[in-house]
């Protein structure tokens, strides 16, 4: 693989992203794609169905919005999908970048995972009946459009962010394992050094402001909607602990936050667990917790994984979140089964044994150097650049 490449002043590049305002782990990867490829000289479109208004982003990016009409989240799939294929055959992109349910792009990045795979692990947290689910407008419209855009004839490469997913594809769909790169998601390793560096200093004052012992071994979970990411598995093995000299912070949105306090005080767990809601910086938790546990029933590659290494922490993580795939021995541990209590306490037992020190945390965090965010998305550009 050439790493410098000469610049390609005539290539144009359109990536489809439905949202882009909102800025989260998505919306953060097509701003970065969009800034490797003016890198090598190209020109980039950004297709969203968002109003961009203020424009102070690089002079080869723009922005174009199809605006959607239609009301229900499956019919505004479907409209954004008709809209830019509409698009692509107008404009004839070198490389049509696909970061969403569209059915037609020469690349695409598969971030969300395999919605097929997602509704059968759906059964195994969800009393949902499964036919109810099957039915819903909004499962039928992705389940279409994802093996559209699999199976496209036209599509000459299909990114995943780990093997997990890459297997799901291949067991679900018919393309060929050629097509498919794995590239796991990327961090901002050198841009935490700050963060990272303070941790030892800033424990004590954190615990303070949050009211928690610095004493006790910290548990951290991280997510929005608490039962796919595993918490009720979770609150239940905390339960069966022989020490009880631990704390479990939640830090994530959940619309059911009530119930899962309910459970929490009905285990007896109230001095042991506190609900922290949403937070806009998620980094001083990382600084006070020992250990993140990510029980996730389905996670095609939980940003927090490499995230919380590259802060230092020890991860406890089932086998199906793809970010379990970096992983060593020293670094975390991986539930064997994540419906059994007694598995999920045996990995919790573990990471109790591994307490963050300063010299374990620096081995922990050295463990993902590599997969800082500018290496990652190097390969991205890169590998884009030779299968258009």
């Amino acid at each position: 693989m050439n790493h410098n490449a000469c610049p390609i002043p005539s290539l144009k590049i359109d990536i489809l992203s439905r949202h882009f305002k909102a800025r989260g782990g998505l919306e953060k990867w097509v701003y970065r794609i969009a800034e490797g490829f003016t890198r090598k000289g190209a020109h980039v479109n950004i297709i969203t169905s968002d109003n961009i208004t203020k424009i102070p982003f690089h002079p080869l990016i723009h922005f174009h919005t199809l605006p959607l009409t239609k009301w229900t989240s499956f019919q505004k799939m479907k409209q954004f999908d008709r809209l830019t294929k509409k698009w692509n055959h107008k404009n004839k992109g070198d490389i049509i970048f696909g970061m969403d349910r569209t059915r037609h792009q020469t690349h695409l990045r598969a971030g969300n995972g395999v919605h097929a795979a997602y509704m059968e692990r759906r059964r195994t947290f969800e009393n949902y009946p499964r036919y109810k689910s099957f039915f819903n407008p909004i499962n039928q419209t992705i389940l279409k459009i994802e093996k559209e855009a699999f199976e496209n004839p036209e599509l000459k490469v299909l990114f995943t962010n780990s093997y997990m997913v890459k297997d799901e594809i291949l067991y679900y769909y018919n393309v060929s394992p050629e097509k498919i790169e794995v590239i796991h998601n990327g961090v901002e390793w050198k841009e935490m050094d700050k963060d990272f560096n303070a941790w030892l200093e800033k424990k004590q004052k954190i615990c303070a402001d949050f009211g928690l012992d610095p004493a006790r071994y910290h548990f951290l979970f991280v997510g929005s909607g608490y039962e796919r990411k595993g918490l009720t598995s979770l609150l239940h093995a905390l339960k069966t602990l022989p020490s009880k000299d631990f704390h479990l912070s939640v830090v994530g949105k959940d619309r059911n936050i009530e119930a899962f306090m309910k459970l929490s005080r009905s285990l007896g767990l109230e001095n042991h667990v506190s609900f922290f809601g949403p937070s806009s910086d998620v980094r001083p938790y990382f600084q006070v917790a020992d250990s993140l546990v990510i029980p996730s029933h389905y996670d095609p590659f939980a940003n927090v994984t490499v995230e919380a290494l590259a802060m230092g922490l020890f991860v406890v993580s089932s086998k199906t979140n793809g970010g379990h795939e970096i992983l060593k021995e020293e670094t975390g541990t991986i539930i064997e089964n994540l419906k059994s209590v007694d598995s999920l306490r045996e990995s919790l037992s573990i990471a109790m044994m591994h307490p963050k020190t300063w010299i374990r945390s620096q081995i922990i965090r050295d463990s993902v150097k590599h997969l800082d965010f500018s290496n990652q998305l190097s390969t991205y550009i890169d590998i884009s650049l030779e299968r258009r």
